[in-house]
């Protein structure tokens, strides 16, 4: 894609492919967005040497407005710019097609002083447009529940309301308990898993999502493939119930590897955690605290649906709760938001 005005009215506008120039002045209109700063700098780089066919990188940019270069902006290496582009990059968002039918929006930026002229749904529309043309039907994007400008933005861009989820964090531990009250650990038959997540109440509230294990930060919908592939791989996690059937079902998504305070941390993600019982709850999160043990993780994360069912038997499990919750939200590509 080339220079595209179809997406935005303003004469000074257009939308295009990111290229490696962009990077000294995203780094630089990104720097503040959270008072933790921003991974879009650093992520960047690596965005442009992929040659990824499932993922596509886009810019609002000012044609009228020259780039800045590596050398005006701390901290960006010159080797990861190349040429600059003839216009500034004020906005930024990128799509991913996570499997065939379903499609992500993430990275939404937009310099602060272009705030207010449309290019978040310009830039939006681009990335539908891509998704759908690639065979997608829904795409979807994730807002921190406390980001009323980001849920506000998502409307406007085309989004509806999808589901909610908390992020809960079990130590890792090796010696967690394998059985809790009337629920214990038992072979990961990935069938039996699937069939107990089909009827869960968790798939209901989750609206079939989980953590996806190939793009980090992103939901799509479990398949029985991915528990099989958890199985394969030693990732999955199953607890049997009181009544002897299956009672809670788990899978490691992924670990990371990050820095916090100078220290190199290793931290375990789980999909998703879908329990019947509280005693079920207890016997999977320990389940989780030994899995994360075994691959060497410092840290969890798992996602559970967020309903005061699932977050107090988590509580009641001992195991530690987000502040907040995170929103999922979604949008019908056959609507073709982009012809609006």
């Amino acid at each position: 894609m080339g220079l595209s005005r179809e997406y935005t009215d303003d004469e000074e506008i257009a939308i295009r492919e990111a290229v490696p120039g962009d990077l000294p002045t995203l780094a630089a209109f990104t720097a503040d967005t959270w008072e933790s700063g921003d991974y879009i700098a650093d992520a960047f780089p690596r965005w442009m040497a992929s040659d990824d066919p499932n993922t596509k990188t886009f810019v609002a940019a000012d044609l009228t407005a020259d780039p800045l270069a590596a050398d005006e902006v701390e901290g960006v290496d010159p080797d990861d710019v190349g040429e600059l582009p003839d216009d500034r990059p004020v906005g930024i968002c990128q799509a991913v097609g996570l499997t065939d039918h379903e499609g992500w929006m993430q990275a939404m930026r937009v310099d602060p002083d272009y705030r207010g002229r449309g290019l978040s749904v310009a830039m939006n529309d681009a990335g539908f447009h891509w998704l759908h043309e690639t065979g997608r039907r829904v795409a979807r994007n994730m807002v921190f529940s406390w980001n009323t400008g980001g849920l506000g933005t998502s409307r406007a861009c085309g989004f509806d309301a999808g589901t909610e989820f908390r992020w809960v964090e079990p130590e890792p531990d090796a010696d967690a308990p394998e059985a809790t009250g009337e629920a214990a650990a038992v072979d990961a038959d990935p069938d039996a898993a699937w069939s107990f997540w089909a009827g869960s109440d968790a798939r209901d509230d989750l609206r079939g999502l989980t953590l996806n294990t190939d793009e980090s930060w992103s939901l799509s919908e479990l398949t029985r493939e991915r528990l099989r592939d958890a199985a394969a791989d030693d990732r999955l996690q199953v607890v049997s119930a009181a009544d002897g059937g299956i009672g809670g079902v788990s899978y490691r998504a992924r670990t990371t590897e990050r820095e916090e305070d100078g220290e190199e941390i290793t931290r375990a993600e789980y999909g998703v955690a879908a329990w019947a019982d509280p005693d079920a709850a207890e016997a999977l999160f320990a389940a989780i605290s030994r899995d994360a043990a075994a691959a060497g993780a410092d840290r969890t994360r798992v996602l559970v649906p967020e309903d005061v069912r699932w977050v107090s038997d988590t509580a009641a499990a001992g195991v530690d709760i987000g502040d907040e919750p995170d929103f999922v939200m979604a949008a019908d590509l056959t609507r073709r938001q982009w012809e609006r």
